[in-house]
């Protein structure tokens, strides 16, 4: 009879090296079955849902719709320099739908029209907040006196 010892390093060397080989074969196992494995068969039949929204076009027919008013058009804003009956020069706003229009209203105020064209809408600089506080620099009016 013949004793062994085996030193617990080389045992613990060998649980190891038994334990990663298993967890291998696992992965090699697992892998081969998901990858290798044919896949199910799908009918072909194309699935189309119908749409759940209908659409009712029966009110353009209605008595409702017929009775519709259009919009009026949008105006325009036009800035205009005026002489007035006084041959003074005047300048100001004025909204029409077109540039006649215009015209024919600053006409019937009795002024001459001088200039007028369309204002540009914006602003020249769009970093500027709407609602910028102005800052209006006040004279004070220093007179000493003297007794």
């Amino acid at each position: 009879m013949a004793v062994v010892f085996i030193s617990p390093k080389k045992r613990q060397k060998t649980f190891f090296l038994g334990i990663t080989i298993a967890f291998a074969l696992f992965l090699i196992f697992v892998s081969l079955f998901v990858f290798l494995s044919k896949p199910k068969d799908v009918s072909e039949t194309l699935v189309f849902n119908k749409p759940k929204v209908s659409i009712n076009m029966e009110f353009l027919d209605s008595e409702q719709f017929e009775k519709l008013e259009p919009f009026e058009e949008m105006e325009v804003q036009y800035v205009y320099e005026v002489l007035t009956k006084n041959n003074v020069l005047k300048t100001g706003f004025i909204s029409s739908t077109s540039l006649e229009q215009a015209k024919k209203i600053l006409g019937s105020r009795g002024l001459n029209v001088k200039s007028i064209k369309e204002t540009e809408s914006g602003r020249e600089n769009p970093f500027t907040p709407y609602y910028q506080s102005v800052v209006i620099p006040t004279i004070t009016n220093t007179t000493a006196t003297t007794k």
